[in-house]
């Protein structure tokens, strides 16, 4: 049996409490065409917590405003991974984000997140977790 693939994803908020989401391109690897969250896989001598901001600049160009802290770990042995979801603030604006992987990159309104979106496995349900969670309510309440 192969360990598990282990992949850190982070739900960044802006001011507004909108969330930043990742539109994957037609030539992902995995999962083409499919939304997701800013993240990647965990290098080897890597914990979760550094691949989180690291994938995040990476893809984004952003830093997050605060560490980032873990919402959920989440299995998924029908995929063979483990995803690491981290969240935390950020005060960047859509024009901050500069598109380092994947179609696009864009905040979107807690209300409109899941409207006529496919998501990478696992991540819808963790997206409706965090989007009733006190933790995303706090980072709203920022505004």
């Amino acid at each position: 049996m192969t360990h598990p693939v282990q992949l850190s994803a982070v739900l960044l908020v802006d001011r507004d409490g909108a969330l930043l989401l990742q539109l994957r391109d037609e030539h992902a690897p995995n999962y083409p065409n499919i939304w997701g969250l800013p993240g990647g896989h965990v290098e080897p001598g890597e914990t979760p917590e550094q691949a989180a901001p690291r994938e995040l600049l990476e893809e984004t160009a952003l830093r997050p405003d605060e560490p980032l802290r873990l919402f959920e770990t989440q299995h998924l042995p029908e995929h063979n991974l483990v995803k690491h979801y981290f969240y935390g603030p950020t005060s960047a604006v859509q024009d901050d984000v500069v598109v380092g992987e994947g179609a696009a990159i864009v905040f979107v309104a807690a209300g409109e997140v899941f409207d006529g979106r496919t998501f990478t496995p696992g991540t819808r349900q963790t997206l409706e977790r965090f989007l009733a969670s006190p933790q995303y309510a706090a980072l709203a309440a920022r505004s």
